[in-house]
């Protein structure tokens, strides 16, 4: 893997765990708006929907370089949508990561050949 590509899928990783919390506190303040007088969606809508924009962003960017079948392409979008599916994807996205980094040791040290 090139650093351009690591480089790519480190930034959807970080942006996917942010993106998931203001996820969660704008369903929050959505709640309170409509019990109380508390009124916090159209910051926490403007924060949530910044993120979002960042996580297709680099999504995109993500997909273009690593060559992602369809399938799993559209399960990180999937995961974006979901109130809690930017943890799954972090988590995803972190052990994919991780074995890519064992790989490539094995490979540096010859012992696979792929």
């Amino acid at each position: 893997m090139d650093i351009k590509t690591a480089t790519a899928l480190r930034r959807l990783r970080l942006v996917s765990a942010p993106e998931a919390v203001s996820f969660l506190l704008l369903l929050v303040c959505s709640v309170l708006k409509r019990t109380t007088d508390f009124n916090a969606v159209p910051v926490m809508g403007m924060v949530h929907g910044v993120l979002f924009i960042l996580y297709v962003v680099f999504w995109a960017d993500a997909w273009n370089r690593t060559k992602w079948p369809l399938g799993t392409a559209a399960l990180y979008f999937v995961l974006s949508v979901l109130p809690t599916g930017g943890f799954f994807a972090e988590r995803k996205l972190k052990r994919a990561a991780e074995d890519e980094v064992i790989a490539a040791r094995a490979r540096k040290e010859g012992a696979v050949t792929a």
